[in-house]
């Protein structure tokens, strides 16, 4: 560490935040002229920032052309450490305040529509009670939009099923392992019946998520493994509250993680039929980037999650 601190100094005074926070403004902008506007300065001095930099670090780091600039390779990775450098300088921020004042905070967090229902909700309403003063930032997506936003530092974690694809750059903490269900309204004619399978289902009106959706696949998945084309949906939803509502009309049936079923805590408006689904349980994970320290917050927000979620570990 002691060998590499003089280049570090020196490397300090030549590359200043400043010119860092310009670099980032121009190639969120696309233009100079624009991102001069953003941050009110003129637009010499963004160029002279861009020129700087770009003697500092040896490299070119935007491809001009009459209609904007492009990041080259050496822009693109300078701006995505940017990202992080101003990311941790803002966590270091919070934490601050989180010392000064342990019931002060900031969180954000990102989570599937279900996963906000039966997890995130309970688990802010209690952290919200213990600490009044502190923050949620709550971004509700599918799956994919959730790990951009974290890889871009939008959201500090996400919660929902892994990615297909593990990136080098992910930690994933598993809570438990998830059976799909499938559901209706505690009334539902089908509600009592036993042995039922997805075949016996297949002409009823069915609420699924749209087919290009992370847990839309996942349902088109589970028909094709019974030897069944998917059914063409009455209603494609992904607002858990519009499809509560729709189930109550005891008309409609579901497939949804059984999670979402249990909790914050067991539901009675809604039955689980008995159909027999040859699907193996899928993980639920805390998803975040191994690069990045989570704030004194959202250390607080997973630990309250585990708590909650720590009976579904334990169903096999």
């Amino acid at each position: 560490m002691t060998a590499l601190t003089p280049d570090v100094g020196r490397l300090g005074r030549r590359l200043k935040l400043r010119d860092l926070s310009i670099l980032m403004a121009v190639v969120d902008c696309g233009t100079m002229g624009k991102a001069a506007k953003r941050l009110a300065i003129s637009q010499p001095v963004v160029s002279k920032a861009i020129s700087d930099m770009e003697h500092a670090v040896g490299v070119r780091l935007l491809d001009r052309s009459q209609s904007g600039v492009e990041p080259t390779p050496y822009g693109r990775a300078l701006v995505k450490r940017g990202l992080a450098i101003f990311d941790e300088m803002r966590q270091g921020l919070n934490d601050i305040e989180f010392l000064s004042d342990p019931a002060a905070g900031e969180v954000s967090v990102g989570v599937t529509a279900l996963v906000a229902t039966a997890i995130a909700s309970p688990v802010i309403d209690r952290l919200s009670q213990q600490h009044p003063r502190m923050r949620f930032h709550v971004t509700v997506a599918d799956s994919a939009p959730l790990f951009g936003a974290l890889e871009s530092r939008h959201v500090e974690l996400a919660i929902s099923r892994p990615p297909r694809r593990r990136s080098d750059e992910h930690r994933i903490e598993i809570l438990f392992h998830d059976a799909l269900a499938v559901i209706a309204g505690a009334k539902h004619p089908l509600a009592g019946r036993r042995g039922l399978t997805l075949a016996d289902l297949v002409d009823e009106p069915w609420l699924l998520f749209p087919r290009d959706s992370y847990f839309g696949a996942l349902q088109e998945e589970l028909f094709r493994s019974c030897g069944l084309e998917p059914p063409r949906p009455t209603v494609e939803i992904t607002s858990s509250h519009l499809r509560n509502e729709l189930l109550a009309t005891q008309r409609f049936v579901t497939i949804v993680p059984g999670f979402s079923i249990l909790l914050p805590r067991r539901r009675t408006d809604v039955k689980a039929l008995a159909v027999n689904l040859p699907v193996a349980r899928e993980p639920v994970a805390i998803i975040t980037l191994k690069s990045r320290s989570l704030s004194p917050a959202a250390h607080m927000f997973v630990e309250h999650v585990r708590q909650l979620t720590k009976p579904l570990a334990k169903i096999r």
